[in-house]
């Protein structure tokens, strides 16, 4: 065999693997699109960069989540102020569609 086939067949299985990686993260993800689950990846970062600038949450004790617009906030906080602080911040980011604010007090 050649290098030439070698690589084309190389080129191609890596192809492919992207291929069923991209649709395997859709189809995880309620079946929403790349370009969707991009959007929810950049919201995510926006929303945890935001509690971390924050000296009223704590962003380690915080975890976000995002499918099609929607920002679930799970984890803990230290009291319901810092609970509503966060739901305040989530919401703030553009393009957020909704928040679930599932933070427990503790």
């Amino acid at each position: 065999m050649t290098n030439r086939f070698l690589s084309a067949i190389a080129l191609a299985s890596v192809l492919g693997v992207t291929a069923l990686a991209s649709t395997g993260c859709a189809v995880a993800r309620d079946q929403q699109t790349v370009g969707s689950y991009i959007d929810d990846a950049t919201l995510t970062t926006q929303v945890k960069a935001k509690l971390a600038q924050s000296p009223d949450t704590s962003a380690m004790a915080i975890s976000v989540e995002t499918l099609n617009g929607e920002v679930q906030l799970s984890g803990f906080a230290k009291n319901a102020q810092e609970k509503a602080r966060a739901g305040e911040i989530a919401r703030s980011v553009d393009n957020v569609k909704g928040v679930k604010n599932n933070l427990t007090i503790r």
